[in-house]
């Protein structure tokens, strides 16, 4: 039972850690979304009535963020998930077959919610 709970205490501070991280990338570009929790708006750019050229490369730069934003988002969701599982006491089990994930995928991919079978199909 020891073993447990120090390898949980160990897996909430990485994905403490990994979620301040994503925050801190999400922020660089973008912002967060008063009006719904968990979303995240990337920033347009401002023209000041400069030249086109370089308003074209800044619209090609946001539309680049777009999907970096979506990934981001999506592995902050999970880990947010996976934190919150930890506080109810859920952590670990697979959410299609309810069985014990490996704490050896756990350890790779913290924030798993299925374990590999059950992600395969």
């Amino acid at each position: 039972m020891f073993r447990k709970k120090l390898f949980i205490k160990k897996i909430k501070e990485k994905l403490e850690k990994e979620r301040t991280l994503i925050e801190e990338q999400l922020q660089s570009f973008a912002k967060k979304d008063k009006k719904l929790a968990g979303d995240w708006e990337t920033r347009f750019p401002k023209f000041n009535g400069g030249n086109l050229e370089e308003a074209a490369d800044e619209v090609e730069e946001y539309e680049s963020l777009l999907p970096i934003e979506f990934s981001l988002e999506n592995r902050l969701r999970d880990i947010n998930l996976a934190l919150e599982k930890i506080k109810k006491r859920r952590y670990g089990k697979c959410e299609k077959c309810e069985k014990e994930i490996p704490r050896e995928r756990l350890k790779v991919c913290p924030e798993a919610r299925f374990c590999l079978k059950c992600q395969k199909r």
